[in-house]
């Protein structure tokens, strides 16, 4: 049976999952200081390779992340258990990264695991106390990340790096110097003190779940070429950086649609690691997004691309209403090959319903 959660229970789940979030996005950025901020002081760590302070293996980490291809951690499917301040945790986590075989042959990698986490509250403030590392499987593939080439403004899309380099650190603070710039003045928002420290608490827990919602709204709107659904989580001055359309985010819905359904067999995006910061009617967000989809080429036949990156995402509520205020998508890494989708063939054969762009996916049956 499910245990029933107080308020100051999810409280301290989205505390968490903030924190797990953030351990990712330290270790992505090669940022120390982000990084250092997940542990107590005393925190210790088990990962296999190092067994030790915590504070050893950051400087481990860091060390080893610097001036390398960037990295991609993404953690989901974080299941916690509470005990007063005292938590535990296990999180599955994808991590991807190139690295040079001993001839100097690029690989790129994905290796699949778990966090196992103890988690303490302390001073009102939740850090790892303990990470134990478990690996499950991974797959090893000859480097095929297509080269960055220089495009138009008009598809853009900006690329991860490291530490102050990260494209995605500099949109984030974009969108919070925006909100602050906006939060006295901007049409629709209520700007109204909170009601009490515990109203304040409770819109904030709220607010992180709508915004949650939206996110996941956006990758159902595109892999279902939605368009309707598209248009109600944009604000009408809405902007969205995609590299597929730069522009208005109701003129990229239309967009996107149009070209999922001309260029591409099926699309599919999932997305994690997510860390939203909530100030009263404004919000920015970093989540990672792992993308897998088949296209058709005239000339080459069928491929597909399998893609990282993360979308960054300020936010704001106007009467009442959280929606995307701006979205840029920023690539971490990719790779295209020829296909090796099967659909009517050995094991997937039987798999009768399956998933289509439209109003024919299942979904809508379902959610009607």
């Amino acid at each position: 049976m499910m245990e029933r959660k107080s308020l100051a229970d999810i409280a301290d789940l989205q505390a968490i999952q903030q924190r797990l979030a953030q351990h990712s996005r330290g270790i992505d950025r090669a940022d120390a200081a982000l990084l250092t901020d997940c542990y107590h002081p005393d925190a210790t760590v088990d990962y296999g390779f190092f067994k030790g302070t915590a504070s050893a293996l950051v400087e481990i980490l860091i060390d080893a992340q610097t001036g390398q291809p960037v990295t991609l951690h993404r953690t989901a499917q974080m299941w916690i258990r509470l005990n007063g301040n005292r938590a535990t945790s296990e999180s599955y986590v994808v991590a991807y990264f190139r690295s040079p075989e001993t001839d100097g042959a690029m690989k790129q990698r994905l290796i699949c695991g778990r966090y196992l986490d103890r988690l303490e509250k302390r001073e009102g403030i939740w850090r790892l106390s303990h990470r134990t590392y478990v690996l499950d499987t991974n797959a090893n593939w000859p480097d095929a990340q297509p080269p960055a080439l220089p495009q138009p403004l008009s598809c853009h899309v900006p690329v991860g790096g490291q530490a102050a380099a990260d494209t995605g650190t500099a949109l984030l603070a974009l969108a919070a110097a925006q909100n602050r710039q906006n939060a006295t003045g901007e049409k629709g928002m209520t700007n109204q003190a909170p009601e009490s420290p515990a109203a304040d608490a409770i819109d904030t827990l709220v607010s992180r779940q709508q915004i949650a919602d939206l996110t996941m709204a956006y990758c159902r709107g595109v892999d279902r070429a939605d368009e309707a659904l598209l248009k109600s989580i944009f604000h009408e001055d809405s902007t969205v950086v995609s590299g597929a359309f730069n522009g208005n985010g109701h003129q990229f819905a239309s967009e996107i649609c149009r070209i999922v359904k001309a260029v591409f067999d099926q699309t599919f995006h999932s997305i994690a690691n997510q860390w939203i910061e909530v100030t009263g009617d404004t919000a920015i967000g970093e989540t990672y997004v792992i993308a897998v989809s088949t296209m058709s080429d005239p000339q080459d036949g069928k491929s597909e691309m399998l893609s990282g990156g993360r979308y960054i995402d300020r936010f704001t509520r106007r009467n009442g209403v959280w929606k995307f205020a701006d979205r840029t998508f920023v690539s971490d890494w990719s790779r295209v090959d020829k296909t090796t989708r099967e659909m009517d063939s050995g094991m997937y054969s039987a798999l009768e319903l399956r998933g289509a762009q439209g109003p024919d996916d299942p979904i809508y049956r379902f959610w009607n």
